[in-house]
């Protein structure tokens, strides 16, 4: 049977899918993946754009057996076959690590660089098997920027840190709740203690969860606790006055049982995950410890050497960027980050109150800006900048947003380089920009 050619059209809706039992000779060929959760679809086409394969390809072992048949029926191999996955989400990994297994090379795109490519082609329509056709087509094209799966550690990293900043963030949820239920049967409490959440604040709301319960309760009684786990630091003064605001709060006196069985389970809730976190932590602890270039030094990698980036931060930041030669410049790796400024320019228009893209990744972007924070403090060269742009009346976190930029900026610096950080360096206002 003569090769029938199928152009374009056919993906696009205008022709028929192959024949199955049509051969192939020796050239290159491009397969498209369009990433789904249960079932994949993929489409392989030749170097003139021609569709000579189309085929719903199951995320199972059984699905990708099936590929590989259908591959050996058109005499395709690890040879003369690239692949392009869309990384949509975690459902690619899979695909991707079995398809390196058997020595193909697969490039993957972000979804947002596929959305933006999509574009290019004009019937704007969207269905599996055309989304996997131009993923194809963009690969034959050379228009696909290729991000490779990180190493084993660095993804050990990565799911440690986007685990703990999602157990983390948890906790901001479940405090805010907390304060809720005070609001409402103890508004007086908050005032009480510099923090809700320190351990003694927590111990007797967890012991005496309703202002009845501390009104009623024997004062030397509520004194010897908060001696107790305040370590001596709290005594009387703070029991009476704890006691004087139960027992003339402005709360609500009804569903009080109700309110502080709430309370004390989201209290146990908050310690359980804070433990959790303590065990993420020392795992991402012994993760670090495998990077440490060696015995005598004392640092684990060279970001860790900045003021304001301890383990945590740099074990999160390290998970997300992965290589750092994947980037071609400091911009690159900001923009990454979503903290770069967007631009609003439109004819004699230009903007002037620009904000964050925020279209990178969350866990980098809040990592950075943590450590921002924590250098505006520390670091004598980012607190005098802070000062400065703070006394000419700029607001806080558009400042702490520059302070940002210029660490990724050092942090592609130093990386790069391999070197750690010397505050003894000629650093300028505009040196790492």
């Amino acid at each position: 049977m003569p090769r029938v050619k199928r152009k374009v059209e056919t993906c696009m809706g205008l022709g028929n899918l192959p024949d199955p039992n049509e051969k192939v000779g020796n050239a290159m060929y491009f397969a498209g993946v369009d990433i789904a959760k249960r079932r994949h679809e993929l489409c392989v086409i030749d170097d003139s754009g021609d569709i000579l394969l189309q085929l719903p390809v199951e995320n199972t072992k059984r699905g990708f057996e099936k590929l590989l048949t259908a591959f050996r029926t058109k005499q395709l191999t690890n040879q003369n076959v690239r692949f392009c996955l869309e990384a949509t989400g975690h459902y690619w990994i899979a695909l991707y690590c079995q398809l390196k297994e058997h020595g193909f090379s697969v490039d993957v795109v972000n979804p947002i660089q596929s959305d933006a490519l999509r574009n290019l082609y004009i019937r704007k329509t969207k269905t599996d098997q055309k989304d996997s056709f131009i993923l194809a087509d963009l690969l034959r094209l050379g228009r696909a920027t290729s991000t490779q799966l990180a190493s084993e550690t660095v993804l050990k990293l990565q799911t440690l840190s986007r685990m703990r900043f999602e157990f983390v963030s948890q906790i901001g949820g479940l405090k805010n709740k907390v304060i809720g239920i005070l609001d409402r049967i103890f508004p007086e409490y908050p005032g009480c203690f510099s923090d809700v959440f320190i351990k003694t604040s927590r111990e007797l709301l967890k012991q005496y969860s309703s202002p009845e319960e501390l009104a009623e309760v024997d004062l030397t009684e509520l004194s010897d606790f908060l001696r107790e786990h305040s370590r001596g630091r709290i005594g009387m003064d703070r029991a009476e006055r704890i006691q004087n605001l139960a027992r003339g709060t402005f709360g609500i006196s009804i569903a009080i049982d109700a309110f502080t069985l709430e309370l004390r389970l989201l209290l146990q809730q908050i310690e359980f995950i804070e433990e959790q976190i303590k065990e993420i932590e020392d795992a991402i602890d012994q993760v670090m410890e495998e990077m440490r270039p060696s015995d005598e030094t004392p640092y684990r990698h060279v970001i860790e050497t900045i003021p304001g980036i301890g383990p945590v931060l740099a074990a999160a930041i390290i998970g997300e960027v992965g290589d750092i030669t994947r980037f071609k410049n400091a911009k690159a790796l900001v923009a990454f980050a979503g903290i770069d400024a967007t631009i609003r320019a439109s004819g004699q228009f230009e903007g002037t109150r620009n904000r964050m893209s925020k279209r990178g990744s969350p866990v980098l972007r809040h990592s950075l800006w943590l450590a921002a924070v924590s250098a505006r403090r520390f670091n004598p060269k980012f607190k005098e900048y802070y000062d400065t742009k703070r006394a000419q009346g700029k607001h806080p976190n558009v400042v702490t947003g520059a302070i940002a930029r210029k660490l990724a900026h050092l942090i592609f610096a130093l990386w790069t380089d391999n070197r750690p950080f010397d505050p003894n360096y000629k650093w300028t206002a505009g040196s790492t920009n």
